[in-house]
């Protein structure tokens, strides 16, 4: 028996990375998952893996920028699985990414950029959250970054911006028994992150991180797991830093 057994998740930009280990987690514990990616191949990889475990899946796509998509991938899932439960906004514009100032970034990138990093995680709440309420509430979990209290341009910008919409959505959907909390990771080792910071940058910063390496995947799903299920059951509007002690606040 697993903790969410009888549970519907919904996890964005689970084709891989912290995404797919959130999703796999899930599984495990007895969740049915929705793998929720623009990257459909990736997608129906994780999905295939988890069933391949003895787990139930299913891969759908979605653009988390486009309220259509959201709204299709929602009622995929309904129609699948009966329910929404939880939803874990994990999707975001990282692996790639332009490296450049606010002040000289292209705007039509920035908007984009905006769009799914900042914009995404409420164009999926507001396409699961009466969903949610029907089941007699849920627990969303928003993917943030230490890079809100740092120097990071556009990038940390969105996830300052996260954090505060996670206060302010959990202020909104806390009648309707529905909790939202952010998870903050600090420099986690994915071939996202591996693609986009310098390895010199990266050095840099795990030298000032007191448990002295980069984070794994896996280190973010504890906390992931508790802040979905029952025994945070009276936590809502809170960034929780998982991040070897990079940031003190």
């Amino acid at each position: 028996m697993g903790q969410f057994d009888d549970k519907v998740a919904i996890v964005t930009g689970a084709g891989g990375g912290i995404g797919q280990a959130y999703a796999e987690a899930l599984a495990r514990e007895g969740a049915a998952v929705v793998v929720a990616d623009i990257n459909t191949e990736g997608a129906q990889k994780v999905a295939d893996g988890i069933k391949g475990e003895g787990g139930d899946a299913l891969a759908v796509p979605v653009d988390v920028s486009d309220p259509e998509s959201a709204e299709e991938m929602a009622a995929q899932t309904v129609s699948e699985f009966g329910g929404i439960d939880y939803l874990v906004n994990n999707a975001a514009i990282f692996g790639g990414m332009k490296l450049d100032f606010l002040i000289t970034v292209d705007w039509d990138y920035y908007k984009r950029f905006m769009s799914v990093n900042l914009d995404g995680a409420l164009v999926c709440t507001r396409a699961v959250y009466k969903k949610m309420a029907k089941r007699g509430g849920g627990a969303i979990v928003n993917q943030s970054s230490t890079a809100a209290w740092l120097y990071s341009n556009y990038y940390g910008l969105a996830k300052a911006g996260l954090n505060s919409l996670t206060q302010q959505l959990a202020t909104e959907l806390g009648g309707q028994n529905i909790r939202v909390n952010a998870i903050a990771p600090g420099p986690i080792d994915t071939e996202a992150n591996r693609s986009t910071t310098p390895k010199e940058m990266v050095d840099d910063i795990v030298k000032r991180i007191p448990l002295s390496r980069l984070g794994e995947p896996e280190d973010l799903v504890g906390m992931c797991l508790f802040l979905l299920s029952d025994q945070a059951k009276w936590i809502t509007g809170q960034i929780f830093n998982v991040d070897g002690g990079q940031i003190i606040r």
